[in-house]
């Protein structure tokens, strides 16, 4: 992909179908294309709320060729992006601030030897006003000498900070994912997910020394760390992923001074019996992301790129003596923090094996249970913007849960089976009045996921 792409650009009207009255909310289709329509996790909305982002992969698959967005009021169809040259494009998220919408493109004109994998994606920024116009966002350079502030691998899920200045993903490394595969290799650290950010300190220019480098217009570093074999009963970790902004303006820690900038995320730990799960972790950020520590920004190449000075992870939950320990990997879900910060909302198994709503203060201590249903949470989530409220599926239904109290209140009526809303999005839009999901529908060229949206009642709107 270069820096300024021209795509097919295209403008479809598709026409709203009727909404439903479920006597809960007022339930709309938005979309009702042949195609389908996946929903990223978080920041789908446009920043004034007219306009939600999507892809168009099938499933799990990453076969998606374009990323749109639909006009929840008039059931316009907008394309945005369309793939070249054979390459893959998903998981589009909007900017909270600005109308930037930011995916993953995979590699252009792919070969048996170079095509889509975890380590060769990377991020792409469209400007909504100039559809077609595609930028990267991170610098790729896959072989020696590496460039401070290009990665090596591929980055993915990426997701503006609440003031859209920053953009969180999480990263693994294709230089040591070869090393990895070969035999005989020298001693290097493996390849392992991790989180990194970019920041618009670029742009970044690397030099040919591989076919696939390439220029990014945004400064991209690693802060997190991980280690190949986590001694068992211990903080370290072999993972980290599933990553979330900490607050709209960070968090309050516990001596009154604020943390600017944070991101919760789940780290992969041992317990001491040899198990594995996740617990949740902070990593606080520098106000400068691009000065080194001891060990290089941009790595080595048998160590991969290294966090900046100032940046201090830390776990918040030690649930290792449960009997259900850790952070559920099913529903996939991504941390989620309150808008001011103060709470981190997870998914854990509760005393009796129900999927449950929890909450964890960034500054640590014990976690608090939200949910208490015996439906069990089924879909990734997210909060309300007055902070009351967690919007996710339950039952069968998109459903919201007050924080205070754990009531929660079903906002559509249950459905059953592939009709019921699809467990990885659950997003509220900017003003907190509508939640956007996907549910398969059945049509005459097949079943695809389309876009819904619900309108959350009045009396859970008060501030």
């Amino acid at each position: 992909m270069t820096v300024s792409t021209m795509a097919k650009v295209c403008t479809m009207v598709v026409g709203m179908v009727g909404t439903a009255e479920n006597g809960y909310g007022t339930e709309r289709q938005i979309t009702t294309a042949p195609q389908s329509h996946v929903l990223a996790n978080v920041n789908v909305w446009s920043p004034d709320g007219k306009w939600i982002v999507y892809d168009t992969r099938t499933g799990d698959n990453f076969d998606g060729t374009s990323i749109e967005q639909v006009n929840v009021r008039t059931g316009r169809v907008q394309r945005l992006y369309e793939s070249q040259n054979g390459a893959n494009c998903g998981v589009a998220t909007y900017s909270p601030a600005a109308p930037l919408v930011v995916f993953i493109v995979g590699p252009e004109r792919p070969t048996a030897e170079w095509n889509y994998a975890f380590t060769r994606r990377g991020g792409a920024v469209v400007d909504t006003r100039y559809p077609g116009v595609v930028r990267p966002l991170d610098a790729m350079n896959y072989a020696p000498p590496f460039t401070v502030g290009a990665l090596r691998g591929g980055s993915h899920v990426h997701v503006f900070s609440p003031d859209g200045r920053w953009v969180s993903f999480t990263y693994e490394d294709e230089v040591l994912a070869r090393l990895d595969a070969a035999a005989g290799a020298e001693p290097h650290e493996p390849n392992q997910r991790n989180v990194g950010i970019a920041v618009p300190a670029g742009p970044v220019h690397v030099v040919s020394s591989h076919p696939r480098n390439r220029d990014g217009v945004w400064f991209a570093v690693v802060v997190t760390r991980t280690v190949a074999q986590p001694r068992p009963g211990s903080d370290y970790i072999s993972r980290a992923f599933e990553v979330g902004w900490v607050g709209r303006d960070g968090y309050l820690r516990t001596d009154g001074t604020r943390q600017r900038r944070a991101l919760a995320f789940q780290g992969l730990v041992t317990a001491l019996d040899g198990s594995r799960h996740a617990e949740v972790f902070v990593v606080d950020l520098p106000d400068d992301p691009t000065k080194a520590g001891v060990t290089p920004l941009e790595g080595t190449a048998s160590t991969r790129p290294a966090p900046p000075f100032g940046v201090r992870q830390r776990r918040l939950t030690f649930t290792d003596g449960r009997r259900f320990p850790g952070v559920v990997d099913n529903p996939r879900h991504w941390l989620r923090a309150a808008p001011d910060g103060a709470q981190i909302a997870f998914l854990m198994k509760d005393d009796t094996g129900v999927v449950q709503l929890w909450t964890v203060s960034p500054n640590g201590g014990r976690p608090s249970l939200v949910s208490h249903s015996s439906a069990g949470v089924t879909s990734a989530f997210t909060w309300s913007p007055n902070g009351r409220y967690i919007a996710h599926v339950m039952d069968g239904s998109v459903c919201v849960t007050e924080v205070a109290t754990g009531q929660t209140n079903r906002l559509t009526a249950r459905s059953v089976g592939t009709s019921a809303p699809q467990p990885r999005a659950c997003v509220f839009s900017p003003d907190g009045r509508s939640i956007g999901y996907t549910r398969a529908i059945a049509g005459p060229m097949g079943v695809f996921a389309q876009v819904f949206v619900v309108d959350v009642p009045e009396s859970l709107r008060a501030p």
